[in-house]
């Protein structure tokens, strides 16, 4: 007998996913031009050249058993220390390459974290809507359970909702900031006012809650306002960090997870996540990449087409009379369909070659994810599409 959960996963594939493929499917047809494909969060802004660079210099200057070989499970110490000292510099801590584990992007930082904390099937990870279809996958599949809670109308931390959600399973909440769908920065009011909640709970419960931040958009922000950090503010905070997005690298899967240096059993949770890795078959990330990013640490993404392109949507968009909460990270819009239901505005974009993701998928049935790390002509293409269907509607 073969796992009937595994099949379902194996052959009802995300609703991204399956969009990104129609849309390949529907280039042959029409041309690649033709197809104004919104659906995915594939980086349009090449790697930066010191990233070329580094490769370059790594496959030129090295021994290829260094950059073809296996590192330790943890990571390459130079790698290591090389994070360790880029968040000591930029958030005045004191992490050491101890505090690291490299990974293979933020979903396998995801899956060791949710493995190393489980430890019983009623432990409950809270997740807040609108989410990255994928954590239930990753939570459930790690033998806890995704407990949702729903999102405010304006996309902000719904600490009512925490409040009512939190409980004697909660091992942990986990929060996106830059928000992946939304594109919504937490404040570090909420962000104070959630860990000050949190405390209060662990010592009432008499027992520890979690924090994990996942971020792979920390470095994608508009504004002036840093994006909070969450040790700042919360000792049991574990961190799943990617470069996919902030130096374009979304297919050489490259991360790491940070145990805060102040977590309580800091070398105990460590220990949970080297095991939960090894567990899962996720120890020694690539090895050339981490020798990548040690030479690339401090190296900043361009964003000057993503804040283009985002002023380029939401202006028109919001002027055409949809309602859009402003993206200030990430490279995502989430529109409300103007009829409530996105899966017929999904299927109306799709009939004129524009593919958006109906919210179902991130837990709403109300909204559309849009992508916009495309070509700026895309989105400009795509405006008369938009304004065709509210018409159409209202």
């Amino acid at each position: 007998m073969i796992s009937q959960e595994m099949i379902k996963l194996g052959t009802q594939r995300s609703v991204i996913r399956e969009l990104f493929s129609y849309g390949l499917q529907r280039a042959e047809v029409v041309g690649a031009e033709n197809v104004l494909d919104f659906s995915i969060g594939n980086p349009s802004v090449p790697a930066p050249k010191e990233v070329q660079d580094a490769i370059i210099d790594i496959v030129k200057n090295n021994d290829p058993m260094v950059y073809h070989g296996y590192s330790t499970s943890q990571g390459h110490a130079g790698c290591r220390k090389a994070v360790a000292g880029n968040l000591n510099k930029r958030f005045n801590k004191s992490y050491t390459m101890n505090d690291i584990f490299m990974t293979c992007g933020a979903a396998a930082s995801l899956c060791i974290t949710f493995r190393a904390l489980t430890a019983s099937a009623d432990d409950e990870i809270i997740v807040l809507a609108p989410y990255f279809p994928e954590y239930k996958v990753f939570i459930e599949g790690q033998g806890a359970k995704m407990k949702l809670v729903p999102s405010r109308n304006d996309m902000r931390l719904n600490l009512e909702g925490i409040k009512e959600a939190v409980n004697k399973n909660t091992k942990a909440l986990l929060i996106n900031s830059p928000n992946n769908p939304s594109g919504v920065v937490y404040s570090k009011e909420e962000i104070k006012e959630l860990s000050d909640y949190l405390k209060k709970m662990q010592n009432e419960l008499g027992q520890t809650i979690y924090l994990i931040s996942d971020e792979p958009y920390r470095e994608l922000v508009y504004n002036d306002e840093p994006v909070p950090f969450i040790p700042d503010y919360y000792d049991n905070t574990i961190i799943c960090y990617s470069w996919s997005k902030s130096l374009s690298l979304p297919g050489e899967r490259i991360g790491y997870v940070l145990v805060n240096d102040k977590c309580e059993d800091n070398q105990t949770v460590m220990a949970a996540v080297g095991g939960a890795a090894r567990s899962l078959g996720y120890v020694c990330a690539p090895t050339l990449f981490q020798l990548v990013i040690e030479k690339c640490i401090d190296v900043k993404p361009n964003l000057e087409v993503y804040r283009k392109n985002r002023d380029i949507l939401y202006d028109a968009l919001t002027e055409m009379g949809y309602n859009v909460a402003k993206p200030d990270g990430a490279f995502y819009l989430f529109i409300e369909a103007p009829n409530g239901d996105s899966k017929e505005f999904s299927n109306k974009a799709k009939e004129h070659d524009v593919l958006v993701v109906p919210g179902t998928g991130f837990g709403t049935d109300t909204h559309i994810r849009l992508s916009y790390c495309v070509d700026t002509e895309k989105c400009e293409k795509a405006l008369p599409v938009f304004e065709k269907i509210i018409k159409e509607i209202k």
